[in-house]
């Protein structure tokens, strides 16, 4: 059995997001949703409320956990023998990042591999931060975020 950890911060979950979920339940047994959790940064969202809008956004997809950590991502991922780390890419600046990141975490753990998956072309531009910038300026959501996480962000956010 594969299982791949996919971290972030996930603030909010996005379109693009769940379409590395989903691609991701494909192609291994079981993916990890890790949100990332530091404690020296303040999130545009409470971390409950990012899992609550990740865990109704997956509702329905038995191969996909959820959980909150505040280690080192390779870290978690040796405590959740997860042998992949999931990793999307949006363009190649996103690409140089994240192979940064792989190269450091076979470094400090060669057993476990990186792959990197695309989103489909619609959802391949939208960010988080996009999303919070849309959220600031009270404009539609809908087709950026998942249906639970649009409905639950108008509400917390008064439109």
């Amino acid at each position: 059995m594969v299982t791949a950890l996919y971290a972030g911060s996930f603030d909010p979950i996005t379109y693009g997001h769940l379409d590395i979920i989903k691609q991701g339940t494909e192609i291994f047994d079981k993916v990890i949703v890790g949100v990332a959790y530091n404690p020296e940064k303040q999130g545009f969202l409470p971390i409950g409320d990012r899992i609550k809008l990740i865990e109704a956004c997956v509702n329905g997809m038995p191969n996909v956990g959820l959980a909150f950590y505040s280690t080192l991502t390779v870290e978690f991922a040796k405590e959740n023998n997860a042998q992949v780390l999931l990793r999307g890419i949006r363009n190649s600046s996103d690409f140089e990042y994240e192979k940064q990141l792989a190269e450091i975490n076979s470094k400090l753990e060669p057993s476990i591999k990186t792959v990197f998956l695309t989103a489909i072309p619609e959802h391949a531009s939208v960010s988080s931060s996009a999303v919070r910038e849309l959220i600031l300026h009270k404009q539609n959501l809908n087709l950026f975020v998942p249906e639970p996480a649009a409905e639950f962000l108008y509400e917390k956010f008064g439109y």
